[in-house]
């Protein structure tokens, strides 16, 4: 059954939740962060197509994909073998205000966009209770953000994500087809300030893989 537009809207965007010091703090904290555990180039499972956003994580779990395997969450880099980090307290108090679930979040997905990158309609559905919201945070550059329902050919809602911004994916929209359509280049100078000279967006993805229990 095809989710109409109040049910769409059950998706929290918080505006300006983290500001301007928390920001830069908190992308210092990536940027430590990548030291250990590097952007990697992620692959479609059977085809092999490389996507156009390089990630990494941090959390006991980390979501990876490749061609053979296809998506799953490891608690090891698939590169370097090691460990993901921890991580950051800004990012777990989020969770603990936000998230509205009684267990912590097991896994932070970083996804960096540089100017051309998206990311196409997709379900999270890896996880193991869907009652676990989906926790955002935007940093650098604005992007456009789609949300749709359950079937990919719902309609869909467009919001612009700015630096600092918090998106939740919860109840009904825990489940609803979402993704990038592009990133606004050059609408931040965050990320160059903070050192990664190429500059971008950021996002953060925060995620309970196994449930509660």
């Amino acid at each position: 059954m095809a989710v109409n537009a109040a049910e769409q809207r059950t998706f929290r965007h918080l505006p300006g939740y983290f500001n301007a010091r928390q920001q830069a703090e908190l992308l210092l904290h990536i940027k430590d962060i990548l030291e250990i555990a590097p952007l990697f180039q992620p692959v479609m499972p059977r085809t092999g197509k490389a996507f156009s956003v390089r990630m990494s994580n941090c959390g006991p779990l980390g979501w990876v994909s490749d061609k053979e395997r296809g998506y799953r969450y490891q608690p090891t880099h698939p590169v370097t073998e090691e460990a993901w980090p921890a991580m950051p307290k800004l990012l777990l108090d989020l969770w603990l205000r936000e998230a509205r679930y009684p267990a912590p979040p097991e896994a932070c997905l970083i996804n960096l966009y540089q100017e051309g990158a998206k990311m196409g309609a997709h379900q999270d559905r890896d996880e193991a209770d869907f009652s676990a919201p989906v926790v955002s945070v935007s940093l650098g550059d604005a992007a456009v953000f789609h949300v749709g329902g359950r079937k990919r050919t719902d309609p869909k809602v467009r919001v612009t994500l700015k630096s600092g911004d918090v998106l939740l994916l919860e109840g009904e929209s825990r489940l609803a087809y979402h993704g990038i359509d592009r990133v606004i280049a050059g609408s931040s100078e965050l990320l160059a300030r903070c050192g990664f000279a190429e500059g971008g967006r950021m996002n953060l993805t925060l995620r309970r893989v196994t449930g509660v229990g």
